[in-house]
């Protein structure tokens, strides 16, 4: 099977079943606890999805660095003229940029202690945020890609340079 077509399936599953996990999530009946808070019954389910999506995530992100350092010696861009290497230093700059804007605007928080008394260090308050902010940054990265991606606007400029090389 085709890398295109695996990465194809692998969208599918992953989008039926996020959707699946959150329509249970905001359907299914709420759990009254004694106080204000309120919270979905299948809040578990939502839970170990998201570390399940990190889990893969982590492991093909670990997959894909190590295979493309191991082809370093091969051109940086391939047939269709698109700048992998830049592409891919770009991703990592921009992956340690956004993880310290998310410290520096996590910084000074306090202790958080959640209705049933348990409390959370500020150390880890700060750690959640600076992922909050990195993944909404990466996200809005991934939105800008994609819309480039279907511009065309890279494929074409390394088109033009590859014409202007030959």
């Amino acid at each position: 099977m085709k890398t295109e077509k695996i990465s194809k399936l692998a969208l599918i599953i992953c989008f039926v079943v996020s959707l699946v996990c959150f329509g249970l999530f905001f359907t299914v009946g709420y759990d009254n606890p004694v106080g204000d808070y309120n919270s979905p019954k299948m809040t578990g389910l939502l839970m170990v999805l998201m570390y399940v999506m990190f889990v893969i995530t982590f492991v093909l992100t670990m997959w894909s660095i190590v295979r493309g350092l191991m082809n370093r010696n091969s051109s940086s861009e391939n047939a269709s003229g698109v700048p992998g290497g830049k592409i891919m230093l770009f991703t990592v700059v921009l992956l340690v940029l956004s993880l310290v804007v998310g410290v520096i605007g996590g910084l000074g928080e306090e202790d958080f202690t959640a209705s049933d008394g348990t409390v959370t260090t500020a150390g880890w308050v700060t750690v959640v945020d600076m992922f909050c902010i990195a993944s909404g940054i990466l996200f809005l990265a991934a939105v800008l890609a994609v819309v480039v991606s279907m511009t065309g606007v890279l494929i074409n400029v390394g088109n033009k340079q590859i014409k202007a090389t030959k």
